[in-house]
């Protein structure tokens, strides 16, 4: 799969997203209050990256892989990294608009 095929919402990337809805996991948009308002992936909860620290024992808790989204998949991937640095299955779906798509 080539660079582009990944970053724009190819191959086996968008099959694991649509396994981890199917199965129920959690969707958490890491975007601004005011930017989850303005549309987000149905079902999704809003946890802006500057809240992720004090909701860490929440999602710890999580049975599933945790699928993160924002608006470019940047602030999801810094997120991601923190999250897994903690041992919490979790993925970068990119832009919430994949994520919603694929729902």
């Amino acid at each position: 799969m080539g660079l582009l095929s990944m970053l724009f919402g190819g191959g086996k990337k968008s099959e694991q997203i649509k396994e981890l809805l199917a199965s129920g996991a959690m969707i958490v948009d890491v975007r601004t209050p005011g930017e989850f308002q303005g549309g987000h992936a149905k079902g999704a909860v809003n946890i802006p990256v500057q809240r992720i620290g004090s909701q860490m024992a929440k999602l710890s808790k999580q049975k599933q892989t945790i699928i993160l989204c924002c608006r470019s998949g940047a602030r999801a991937a810094g997120v991601a990294a923190q999250l897994q640095k903690e041992g919490i299955s979790c993925i970068n779906a990119g832009p919430w608009q994949k994520v919603a798509g694929l729902q």
